[in-house]
């Protein structure tokens, strides 16, 4: 019989050939960066000229809120020195610390008041079929063509009558009855979007209408949630009109108005007024960039099936 002779396999395993990795594939190629093509070029350098001509006075405003009194009529773009005490004196010298205050609380409560009762009213238009859905869905769009201005002298002599002028709560109350619409419309927009099977498996399984929406659907819905919580947030942070013809007193009314004492009749304190504006914007800004992501989602839902 012929006799086969096993080679002997060394302690290091099999032979490689040298230059090739233990898989057997040969070494990737380095990739060369991409030359980028014209148009992205083009798309990206009118991107930027636009950010700027958006961001340019917004620059201006943190500009001549460090620029100092003398200097406001000088044509430099850049002043001489920075005040940054412009800033604590525009705190110290005004009510701006008690109308930062009264903002605060007439956006938080309007906000909070609105999600309140817009959540259980779309969620129930969204999933409920019943008469006079349609008509109703009409009257809160309806609602929102009405102007507050055309409202005031209604309003004033409503709360006038009632001893409420001056007072947070009929800020809260004014700015969260002129959001509601709105925050109506978003939400049953995306309760429509978000499918009702899940909500019945979960009731199925024990759980009660209210349950399957705390658990189920509401989880599902915080973008939408979030999308109304900041318009009708920022809607009340900058309203004016309302809150200069119901409030009368300095230290009860919101951060516009309040800025607005900065501008007399004869002269105008620019610098105390830009710095009184970057200190509104500042909140809106960090509140903004922070659920930046949820906004742009809420506001597609419903688009697409």
């Amino acid at each position: 019989m012929a006799q086969h002779t096993l080679a002997p396999v060394k302690a290091g395993g099999p032979a490689r050939s040298p230059g090739r990795p233990s898989g057997g594939r040969p070494p990737a190629a380095p990739r060369r960066p991409r030359t980028p093509r014209p148009r992205t070029l083009l798309v990206a350098g009118c991107a930027w000229l636009l950010a700027a001509v958006f961001l340019l006075p917004y620059a201006e405003m943190v500009i001549t809120a460090l620029r100092p009194a003398h200097e406001l009529r000088d044509a430099g773009y850049l002043p001489g020195e920075f005040r940054w005490e412009n800033f604590v004196n525009v705190w110290r010298e005004s009510h701006l610390g008690d109308n930062l205050r009264v903002t605060l609380l007439v956006a938080g409560g309007s906000t909070l008041l609105v999600l309140l009762v817009a959540v259980p009213a779309a969620y129930y238009t969204a999933r409920i079929r019943f008469r006079g859905r349609k008509l109703f869905l009409l009257l809160v769009l309806v609602t929102q063509m009405f102007q507050p201005t055309s409202l005031l002298v209604g309003l004033y002599r409503e709360f006038y009558q009632l001893g409420m002028l001056n007072s947070v709560w009929t800020l809260i109350l004014c700015n969260a009855a002129f959001n509601l619409a709105f925050a109506i419309w978003i939400l049953t927009a995306y309760f429509a979007s978000i499918p009702e099977a899940l909500e019945e498996s979960a009731m199925i399984d024990g759980l009660s209408r209210g349950g399957a929406l705390l658990r189920i659907t509401l989880p599902l819905a915080v973008p939408g949630v979030v999308t109304a919580m900041i318009f009708t947030f920022i809607a009340a942070w900058n309203e004016f009109v309302m809150g200069l013809t119901l409030s009368t007193v300095p230290e009860s009314q919101p951060l516009t108005v309040g800025i607005n004492s900065f501008i007399g009749n004869y002269t105008v304190q620019w610098n105390y007024l830009f710095a009184g504006s970057v200190i509104a914007i500042v909140p809106v800004v960090i509140l903004f960039a922070l659920i930046e992501r949820k906004v742009v989602s809420g506001l597609t839902a419903g688009s697409v099936k």
